[in-house]
Formats: C-alpha cells, structure tokens, sequence
C-alpha cells in the first residue's frame, strides 16, 4: 500500500491576465479539498486572493501561486512575482502597514493578509536565472487545534 507524505506543494504559472486570478483560487480549493484540508480554504483563498491581485496590479509579467503543506493542519499560500520591491507590511521587522484613508478605494489589501493569516513573510530572488528574479510573498493559516509557528515560538521561551 502507498504511503502519503505528508508535506506537499503544487506551483501554477499564470500569464498577466485578468482571468488568471481566478484560476488560481480555483486552483486552491481542490488541492485543499484533494489533502483533506477544505475547511482552511476561506481563509487561504482571501490570502491568495489578495496576494494575486496584487501581484496582478502592481507587475506587468507573469506571476505564479504557490500552495504548499509542510505541517498537518498548516498550508502556505505564496504569490511569486517579476518585481522584486517587497510591499510595506512585509519588509522585514515591519509588524503593521499603514491604513488608507478611510475614503479610499484600494489599498487595503495586505492589511487583510498580515490580519488573517498566522504568519507572512517574503523572499526577495535578486539572483537572476533560475529563480528569475523577483519576490516571493507568503501567507499561513492553520486549522483550528493546531499550532502556527507564533504559537510555537512563544512556547519556546
């Protein structure tokens, strides 16, 4: 009988399109329903919903989505991108962004991220070649009962 490793990860490419967004929460919900983890998928599809609009905005290349598990209970959505800027809220030791005007009409969007998810981060790809540049942001959410890693290092102490 086969084994399932319980680590897991799936990349989808996506030109610059404007259907390309919701392929990719379409994308989502049946990796998260195929690993049994349907329940995390509102929270994980505002995440990667978020993240591809913004790569979709803000870059005029390609962009891919990144779904992956290394934890049960725990998945990571990551938005790749061509534009190696990392966004306010994400730059390293930043813990809040900024609120727009309550008038506005965008810009709240990383806010929503950085609210819902258990932990962000970024990975900026400087190196061109394999990597083809850019950045790399990153959102987890967790199923009820198991720990994030902000739980976990607080207990570490």
């Amino acid at each position: 009988m086969a084994t399932v490793n319980p680590s897991w990860g799936y990349t989808l490419h996506l030109p610059h399109d404007p259907r390309a967004p919701g392929i990719a929460r379409t994308t989502l919900r049946a990796a998260l329903a195929a690993h049994g983890l349907g329940e995390l998928t509102p929270i994980a599809e505002l995440l990667a919903a978020e993240l591809l609009a913004n790569a979709h905005l803000h870059t005029n290349g390609p962009y891919s989505l990144r779904i992956m598990s290394r934890e049960p209970g725990r998945v990571r959505v990551g938005v790749w991108d061509t534009d190696w800027r990392v966004p306010p809220g994400f730059r390293d030791g930043e813990q809040t962004v900024t609120a727009p005007p309550a008038d506005a009409e965008s810009g709240r969007g990383l806010q929503l991220v950085r609210a819902c998810a258990d932990a962000v981060g970024v990975s900026v790809l400087r190196e061109l070649g394999a990597s083809k540049g850019g950045k790399l942001l990153w959102a987890e959410c967790r199923r009820d009962g198991f720990e994030s890693a902000r739980d976990m290092a607080g207990k570490c102490y």
